[in-house]
């Protein structure tokens, strides 16, 4: 499938909110039938939707296809906005919930969010307490992102900092915290095989707010709180993480994102219907990993869903 040719993208108009107008974008199939069950793809940080070869492997298996570019984000960021910001995830159920309406009303069929990194606390968070939480059968998650990836030590005190510098300017933040070694990995201009827009997802010049590291922690606390999903979940992960600083071949067969301990031990406590997979010699998102990796993953991945 093509990216340009083979889907339709349509504009959700939101509410506004403190930095003024506020849209978001549901990518749509256009093989989608409208009759059948359905997936809607939830991208994670600096990210946006350019997966086309999975949509086409759900198109295969029976589904309908969609993902959203959350506000802020890609084809949804507006010029008087700061990228990438939010003050809680709470604030990315407004477009989730207009989706799952519109895509509802159309299917009268299942659905299922599938989030992967950032997307997958995202997704976990609106599966427990989203105003249409009840309309989704299902949750697959791409090595979400449920922990920080350091010591107890260092996010308490990078915490404790957050909180501090947010006190009375809600935009501070800092340059460059996170190793650009994960889109050299994947990018077709680096050592990878994908393409995709350097100005929506590059780590290199995104300022991380400290405001937004506060949201992700206590979407974090929340689910470890208070996580009950009640619908099947899928935990995907690699079967390896490390940190690297500058490229090397372990970033090719490893999640250099994300701990997989964190994901296994608190992926697993999400709900009472949680299945983990392992994905041997995954990269953070297992299905950007090389064929052979990815080809197991669908293969694990669809075969959850036929069961469920």
């Amino acid at each position: 499938m093509n990216l340009e040719k083979d889907f339709t993208t349509q504009i959700l108009n939101l509410e506004d909110d403190y930095e003024g107008k506020v849209i978001a974008t549901l990518v749509s199939c256009n093989a989608n039938t409208g009759n059948r069950k359905s997936v809607i793809y939830i991208h994670g940080y600096i990210d946006y939707f350019f997966h086309p070869h999975v949509a086409e492997k759900f198109i295969e298996n029976g589904f309908d296809f969609y993902a959203l570019d959350l506000r802020k984000y890609g084809r949804s960021w507006l010029p008087h906005q700061r990228e990438n910001y939010c003050k809680s995830i709470t604030e990315y159920f407004e477009e989730i919930t207009m989706a799952i309406n519109q895509i509802y009303e159309k299917n009268q069929s299942p659905i299922y969010l599938f989030g992967h990194s950032t997307g997958g606390l995202t997704a976990s968070n609106y599966a427990n307490f989203g105003e249409e939480k009840n309309k989704i059968s299902g949750l697959i998650l791409n090595s979400p992102f449920l922990d920080f990836y350091d010591s107890e030590f260092k996010k308490n005190a990078t915490l404790a900092a957050c909180n501090m510098l947010t006190l009375f300017l809600d935009y501070t933040y800092i340059n460059n915290m996170l190793s650009p070694v994960y889109v050299q990995s994947i990018h077709k201009d680096f050592k990878g095989e994908w393409d995709f827009n350097l100005k929506w997802k590059y780590t290199k010049g995104f300022p991380t707010y400290f405001k937004w590291v506060l949201a992700i922690d206590e979407a974090h606390e929340r689910l470890q709180k208070h996580s009950a999903i009640q619908v099947p979940v899928l935990v995907m992960h690699s079967s390896a993480s490390t940190k690297l600083s500058k490229f090397s071949e372990e970033a090719m067969q490893k999640d250099i994102v994300l701990d997989i301990e964190d994901i296994k031990q608190r992926g697993a406590k999400l709900g009472d219907k949680v299945t983990l997979l392992e994905v041997e010699n995954a990269m953070h998102d297992i299905f950007l990993s090389s064929k052979i990796v990815r080809e197991k993953a669908f293969e694990g991945m669809f075969e959850w869903l036929l069961n469920k």
